[in-house]
């Protein structure tokens, strides 16, 4: 045998061995050639027996793989088609010749060898006459003549109108026997027509603006799409401004302004797919010697601590000023790129100090004196949040952000994100991609404070349904809409041959699909539907869909991650599902761009009625459209909705919804839902959802409403704050409409109920009403909640004494006084000072402690924060923070609180740094039993130590270090000051240092325990006795610390060092 690798000679050894030793059966006969006598043939004459043939067909090449020596001579099949390829030899040769290397048949030689076309040829040393052994042979089989094409014909035209599509060519087999060839008749290739008009969509509306009378002003619009947009027309107060006169462009330039050109300004850009407008931005012109921000500051109340005011009174508030968040002319104009070069707002030019006489002590403040022009702080607006599975809660672990097509990073282990939002932003579109495949790809449209306030969203990712195997060569339905109990809404058919590969060609093998329906007669689904269900219209408004269903078509090849393509697909509809008037005619069905997160026109349905129906006499109507899978793979059964309206919605720091402790930043959700049961106009579904962030004025939610019927659409309106629920007014027995802030009899119109109306054991996180309207005519209905589409600005403007639906804060037992006041939710009104609790305007940094308490009840727990180490500062109040402890679910008589300090470090003046003076005390008779072991340990390493060893507070000079759980200390940095406070809030919670929770766990990082009890009756508590009269206060602990020292000294050194561990 001739040397191979050892693997090559496993394999011919076998293939021998499958070709000699094999037994043979009557379709594959082995002939047995003893030798003969004969003449000797020449090279290319082959034995005249094997030239005989009725059918067409051709000898091989000769193959040799075989040496004689061993057992014998092998030429087998298998390893002929193992060294020279399988395609050298017919799948099923008709005959076999074998000679020896010198041309001679067996015959001649006289050796007995056996021949099998199938198998191949063996020679045996054992079978041959005495004295001889076999020969060196090579083979050739008999093949049939295969059919073979002609030559292919010529490219056809390319598919569709524009943009990427395909082209065929064809070719014919003229088989004489009408064999079928080897091969397709059919080729596809790739072709790209003209690129397909894009409607445009804006990447720069144009800003607000103020000037002064005879200044310039320049406004800027830039759209893009395909083909790019040209032309561009500018309106002012909705009028067609002159082209000709004033020379405009993607550019409006006005000079020498008059008070007349007041105003509004929008711009409209066209291209051939269609129009779009842009924002609204607002001209204000002032005449000579009007000031554009008044010297005066305007009225901001905030709440007093409640030892500062008249006993049995009630709250106290204190006017401590507000500059209006304007904007300012700019003594430069306008930059060449449309941007104000030093950009001034209406802000703090002065403060002025004083002094609140609370109950034995004094409270400093500082308050607005006087406000002017000064140069804005550049608006940053951040978004935070997370990203769960909607079926089980589970994080979405590094999945890919993509803000509009372009990467910006990757969710956290936990599904934590964070986007600082890019100025002039109108619309943020995120994209997440699941890197497992198993989740839909959850485009969603965020809401952001434009004003530079950061805003938390908990999204919601779908799972992809499970996948079903298709054969490429049939039709195949899949169902859309598989609820229980429910009929399918439609279904998508795919017909036999739609499926092919990114390059055209056609495939054929299995496919793996996995179509996802987000279904809205799950009203928990609207949750995770993706985007926003918008879509331009004809005038390049952004318009509301409603929607009949959302589906995901994921189609691959089966057993692999290639991705396909299909079409035509059509897409039937169940009629009897689309039961509100008009909409049947109207559904369309549209596909998500996932660049600007809108919705665009794929195709119209037309009604189809199936033969099989008719034959069985059913009026069961399917409408039918189709569409094209290829790169967009969101698709959208919807309708355009004409009845439009707002929704006024405000939210408060408390039950009380006193009109100054509005709170903003609070992200508002409304739902479309079904009427109340039993009105057949309306399916039991949602049909769109909005949401909205409230600013100072609160917020206006899009909704559909209908003037003649009220319970046409109704609304389900949630809200929530760094992903803590907050409470509607209450409804029950009845709503009240100085509660709910509606007024009668509108607001029995209305129907408004809270989520646990009906039932008081449901969550109180919603309310539900009907979407009614205002009716002309109607004085009651004309200052909201609800507004007509057109009234946008009304709705936006309106004041806090007119109509509006109410939500609260839960965690009303929290009390937040700063010397300095600051809005967190309007980062423009930070005011630089020593004594402000942020010292820095672009970065703020959150410190939690977390207190436990054993006792029977929840107490409420101060934090005292003074100047440590600053000279500036030392000894000079911050700021108070109180925060009421919350149970422990699993340990009964434990209670935990968060109580927020004013962090360590550099103040405004950046000179040097300051170990805020934290001193915590909880309300009630307690003492301290315990402080965690590395915070104590911390502190000794870092002097000095706190001046006082009070046993009834804690005190510390508060760590520079960020630290963190294992200490009691939750520490957050982030460029909005909420979403800092919220996310250390639930780590606080949770006890952890990534963690999030709204469940308190008591035992988890604790800082400090305290143990509290009950006073005796009549005694009020140590927290009450230090407000009312702080020098009696001290004077009793005092006395109290003089008497258990003296009991002390009495007792054995060990025993003393035991006992004085213990009250540590």
């Amino acid at each position: 045998m001739a040397s191979a690798p050892p693997l090559l000679c496993l394999l011919v050894a076998a293939a021998h061995l499958a070709g000699a030793r094999a037994t043979t059966t009557p379709e594959e006969p082995t002939a047995t050639a003893w030798g003969l006598e004969g003449p000797s043939l020449s090279p290319g004459q082959p034995s005249p027996a094997l030239e005989d043939w009725e059918e067409a067909s051709e000898w091989t090449s000769w193959f040799n793989v075989d040496h004689p020596g061993g057992d014998g001579d092998f030429e087998s099949l298998a390893a002929i088609r193992f060294y020279y390829g399988p395609a050298r030899v017919c799948p099923r040769p008709l005959a076999l010749e074998a000679r020896t290397t010198d041309w001679a048949l067996p015959s001649t030689v006289g050796e007995r060898v056996h021949l099998n076309p199938t198998r191949g040829f063996w020679c045996l040393n054992r079978e041959q006459p005495r004295g001889r052994r076999c020969s060196n042979y090579h083979v050739r089989f008999r093949c049939p003549l295969e059919a073979t094409w002609g030559a292919w014909g010529p490219w056809g035209p390319c598919s569709g109108s524009c943009g990427p599509g395909r082209r065929l060519r064809r070719r014919r087999c003229p088989s004489p026997t009408g064999d079928a060839c080897p091969g397709r008749p059919l080729e596809a290739q790739k072709c790209v027509r003209p690129t397909c008009p894009e409607k445009p969509y804006l990447v720069k509306h144009p800003e607000s603006r103020v000037r002064e009378a005879r200044q310039n002003v320049t406004f800027c619009c830039k759209a893009s799409g395909t083909p790019v947009p040209k032309k561009y027309s500018w309106f002012h107060n909705g009028t067609l401004l002159d082209r000709r006169e004033h020379r405009y462009g993607a550019h409006l330039e006005l000079r020498g302004l008059r008070p007349d050109q007041a105003g509004t300004y929008h711009c409209k850009a066209w291209n051939d797919a269609g129009t779009v407008r842009s924002g609204t931005a607002w001209l204000t012109v002032l005449g000579p010697g009007q000031p554009a921000c008044n010297p005066q500051p305007q009225e901001h109340l905030i709440k007093l601590p409640d030892d500062c005011g008249q006993p049995g009174s009630g709250p106290t508030y204190l006017n401590v000023g507000l500059c209006p968040d304007t904007l300012c002319p700019s003594p430069a104009g306008s930059s060449p790129r449309c941007g104000d070069a030093g950009s001034r707002c209406c802000s703090v030019r002065r403060l002025e100090s004083r002094e609140i006489h609370c109950s034995n002590y004094v409270l400093p403040v500082k308050v607005v004196a006087e406000c002017g022009c000064q140069k804005c702080l550049p608006p940053r607006g951040l978004v935070r949040g997370r990203v769960v599975a909607t079926d089980s809660g589970e994080p979405l672990r590094f999945a890919q952000i993509l803000l509009g097509q372009e990467p910006i990073g990757f969710t956290s282990y936990q599904g934590d994100f964070t986007i600082e939002v890019p100025p002039s932003t109108q619309r943020l579109v995120v994209t997440f991609l699941d890197p497992s495949g198993e989740f839909m790809d959850t485009v969603t449209v965020l809401p952001f404070d434009p004003r530079g306030g950061g805003v938390y969203h908990d999204v919601k990712a779908m799972r992809k349904k499970a996948p079903v195997i298709l054969d490429a060569g049939e039709s195949n339905r899949i169902p859309l809409g598989e609820m229980q109990d429910e009929a399918p809404l439609g279904e998508l058919v795919l017909p036999p041959g739609a499926f092919r590969r990114a390059d055209g060609e056609p495939y054929t093998g299995a496919v793996e699909a996995r179509v996802t329906f987000v279904d809205p007669r799950d009203l928990s689904s609207a949750a995770a539907a993706p985007s926003d269900l918008r879509f331009v219209d004809s005038d390049g408004e952004l318009a509301p869909l409603r929607t009949y269903g959302m589906f995901s078509v994921d189609l691959r090849a089966a057993g692999s991650a290639e991705q396909l393509q299909a079409g035509p697909v059509a897409v039937r509809v169940d009629a009897g599902q689309i039961r509100m008037a008009g909409h049947v005619e109207a559904l369309r069905l549209w596909s998500l761009n996932p660049d600007t997160g809108l919705w665009e026109e794929e195709s119209g349905f037309q009604p189809e009625r199936s033969a099989a129906a008719r034959a069985r006499r059913e009026e069961r109507v399917f409408l039918v459209g189709n569409v094209e899978i290829r790169e967009r793979r969101l698709f959208n059964l919807d309708v355009p909705e004409r009845r439009r309206c707002f929704v006024k919605v405000r939210a408060y720091a408390n039950d009380k919804f006193t009109p100054n402790e509005q709170v903003e930043g609070v992200v508002v959700t409304l739902v479309n839902l079904e009427p109340a049961p039993g009105f057949s106009a309306n399916p039991r579904a949602w049909g769109r959802f909005d949401s909205a962030v409230t600013g100072p004025n609160g917020a206006c939610l899009p909704a559909f409403c209908d003037e003649a019927r009220p319970d046409a659409y109704t609304a389900l309106v949630t809200a929530s704050l760094g992903g803590e629920e907050l409470e509607p007014a209450p409804s029950r027995p009845r709503p009240r409409a100085a509660t709910v802030g509606v007024a009668q009899p509108y607001l029995e119109r209305l129907a408004y109920r809270r989520t646990d109306h009906d039932d008081p054991a449901l969550k109180r996180n919603g309310f539900r009403i009907n979407l009614a309207k205002p009716r002309p005519g109607e004085p009651a209905e004309a200052k909201g909640p609800v507004y007509p589409w057109r009234s946008l600005r009304e709705c936006q403007e309106a004041p806090v004494t007119a109509s509006h639906f109410r939500f609260a804060r839960v965690e009303a037992d929290k009390y937040e006084y700063n010397v300095v006041p600051f809005r967190e939710g309007a980062p423009a009104s930070w005011t630089g000072d020593v004594l402000a609790w942020w010292p820095n305007p672009q970065e703020f940094r959150a410190c939690f402690l977390k207190v436990q308490i054993q006792g029977p009840q929840e107490y409420m727990v101060r934090s005292h924060n003074a100047g440590g180490s600053h000279p500036r500062t030392q000894g000079q109040l911050y700021g108070l923070r109180d925060a009421r402890s919350v149970r422990d679910p699993e340990r009964p008589g434990t209670t935990a609180a968060c109580v927020e300090f004013k962090c360590s470090g550099m103040l405004f003046d950046q000179r040097q740094v300051d170990r805020t003076l934290v001193t915590i005390m909880p309300q009630g008779s307690c003492r301290r039993v315990a402080i965690n072991g590395l915070l104590r340990d911390y502190l000794a390493r870092h002097p000095p130590a706190a001046p006082a060893d009070d046993p009834a507070a804690f005190s510390m000079l508060a760590p520079l270090d960020p630290l963190g759980h294992n200490y009691g200390v939750y520490t957050v940095t982030d460029q909005s000051p909420r979403l800092a406070k919220e996310i250390a809030i639930g780590r606080c919670f949770d006890g952890s240092s990534d963690g999030f929770s709204r469940e308190m766990k008591a035992e988890a990082g604790t800082a400090v325990t305290f143990q509290c009890r009950e006073p005796p009756a009549g005694r009020p508590s140590l927290f009450q006795r230090l407000l009312e009269s702080p020098a009696t206060a001290l004077g009793d602990i005092r006395r109290e610390m003089g008497q258990v020292a003296r009991a002390q000294a009495q007792s054995t050194g060990p025993l003393r060092t035991r006992r004085g561990r213990a009250q540590q």
